[in-house]
């Protein structure tokens, strides 16, 4: 992710996916927080996007499609309360990114089934790799 303008889109979608159920709870905002402070992001521009609607760009690698649909696979468990709403949007979020249903559905039980909820990263390329043979 080389531009700001992708970096902000990045978070756009992350911040619209976690008002999903429509509230915002804090461990999903601390979630936000420290994404944007990887993407470098500063503190006040991070806190204006939740002011923002911006229309999304679209990721053009697939490595950054998996990531991002990673990053909202996690902020969806962050506040340790899995919604009906959460769970169809990430799906439907995951198709409009162009990735893989079934591989998405995989990674999504395999993050179920860990007790920290964190899949390695080779396991979850491996996952959407196996879709490609």
């Amino acid at each position: 992710m080389n531009t700001f303008e992708e970096k902000r889109s990045l978070l756009l979608e992350m911040i619209a996916f976690s008002t999903v159920d429509g509230q915002l709870h804090k461990r999903e905002y601390e979630f936000l927080a420290i994404v944007a402070q990887e993407l470098n992001i500063e503190g006040a521009v991070f806190n204006d996007l939740f002011h923002q609607e911006l229309p999304i760009l679209s990721i053009k690698s697939e490595f950054q499609r998996i990531q991002q649909f990673y990053r909202l696979a996690l902020l969806m468990h962050s506040d340790g309360v899995l919604h009906l709403k959460e769970a169809v949007a990430i799906k439907q979020i995951a198709i409009d990114m162009g990735l893989n249903p079934l591989a998405t559905k995989r990674v999504l039980k395999l993050m179920k089934e860990s007790p920290s909820v964190i899949i390695d990263a080779e396991i979850l390329l491996n996952v959407f790799q196996e879709q490609h043979n």
